[in-house]
């Protein structure tokens, strides 16, 4: 039985799941993703399900307060293969339905009235999508296959079928993105009247059509000082229009701040499943097998894990700092002390002295924070917390 006093070991009240077919690979997504034709998208429910049983069975849930099904486009499924599945979570990881965020993330054009309806029969009640630009030449450069008004189209469905905590993506630092292309989208935003947006800038990965045609030259992306100032835009309109700006690239109305996140930012436990999926529970964090094929031949004896890798008291301290920066009202020792029952000074001195004094971050009368300055450099932040206790 898992000791409720020790929060790392409690059972999860977060759920991940991954589903990991889209309608095509968009050139800068290193995602777990597959293009849908041709994938065995009822085995891989059916594998998934074998993963959900197997995962209660060795740590039931209590109570479960979000659920986040990413990909991939999980709304690639069809009317019954969406059934089937939100049957599944329904039956493995039963919750309050008054008081869950259940989250499903959808690309623009891949939801009709039927799976929305579908959706909010097994308790669905947050959609994430991703919109990234609402500028039609944009999106073909990124490789997206929808249109703005494939955007606007959905957000109408959504709305008709009784979907009010709705999301939306937008990135930044796109190749040719100019400040009135990402004032334009971030405007159009705006005036869909959204509970939250998540905006992000743009990250070449390896193993992407992006990181290929930056090595040849071939990507035409602002330069630093431009990104930093699309960061501002973002952050100057969304404030001013009433937004909270909660975590670095992310907005939401007051109390609209996606829960489910904020349980990775607070680097709480969470149950993760599917394929290429990582969860953290039991204080052990685990990956999952990546490849469709080869998921659903593991869940077929135990859990798919390719890794699994025990953390210790010194690297979820760590664990804290680096996620919880990410935050903008920053870290609290309140918190620090609860899960570790030391104060943050008593261990993160050096590096917390350094960076206050070179103002990136700002001490607060709770704790620590970004400052303006830092928002621009958190990577540099969050790596000064990485091994320095192990």
């Amino acid at each position: 039985m898992n000791d409720p006093s020790d929060p790392r070991l409690a059972a999860p009240r977060s759920v991940y799941i991954h589903i990991p077919f889209c309608t095509n690979k968009c050139y800068y997504c290193d995602f777990n993703s597959y293009v849908r034709q041709g994938q065995p998208v009822m085995d891989y429910l059916r594998a998934l399900e074998r993963e959900m049983a197997e995962t209660v069975r060795l740590m039931p849930p209590e109570t479960i307060d979000t659920i986040f099904v990413g990909g991939g486009t999980p709304t690639v499924l069809t009317v019954e293969e969406m059934a089937a599945f939100l049957a599944a979570v329904n039956r493995f990881f039963p919750f309050d339905r008054d008081a869950v965020e259940f989250t499903m993330e959808a690309n623009p054009g891949t939801t009709d009235e039927e799976k929305l309806a579908v959706m909010r029969e097994f308790g669905v009640n947050r959609i994430s999508f991703g919109a990234q630009s609402f500028d039609d030449g944009l999106l073909r450069a990124i490789g997206r296959i929808h249109s703005p008004d494939d955007v606007r189209r959905s957000l109408e469905l959504a709305r008709k079928a009784g979907f009010d905590n709705l999301s939306l993506d937008l990135m930044f630092g796109l190749p040719n993105q100019t400040m009135q292309h990402l004032e334009s989208s971030v405007a159009e935003a705006l005036a869909h009247g959204l509970a939250h947006c998540s905006i992000y800038g743009l990250k070449v990965e390896e193993n992407t059509l992006f990181f290929e045609w930056e090595k040849q030259g071939l990507l035409p992306l602002p330069d630093q000082e431009e990104e930093a100032d699309m960061y501002r835009l973002v952050i100057d309109r969304f404030r001013s229009a009433g937004y909270r700006h909660y975590e670095i690239s992310n907005f939401a109305r007051p109390g609209r701040e996606s829960r489910h996140n904020l349980t990775y930012w607070r680097n709480e436990p969470y149950y993760g499943l599917g394929a290429g999926a990582h969860g953290y529970a039991g204080g052990t964090r685990h990956v999952n097998v990546k490849g469709v094929s080869a998921y659903i031949a593991a869940a077929g004896s135990g859990l798919p894990r390719t890794e699994t890798i025990p953390v210790s008291r010194e690297e979820a301290m760590e664990d804290f700092m680096m996620v919880g920066l990410r935050l903008i009202d920053g870290v609290k020792e309140a918190d620090f002390r609860n899960q570790f029952g030391v104060g943050m000074m008593d261990v993160f001195s050096d590096p917390l002295t350094r960076l206050t004094a070179s103002g990136l971050l700002v001490q607060t009368g709770e704790g620590f924070r970004l400052s303006d300055k830092g928002l621009l450099l958190g990577n540099e932040v969050f790596a000064e917390f990485i091994g320095i206790l192990v």
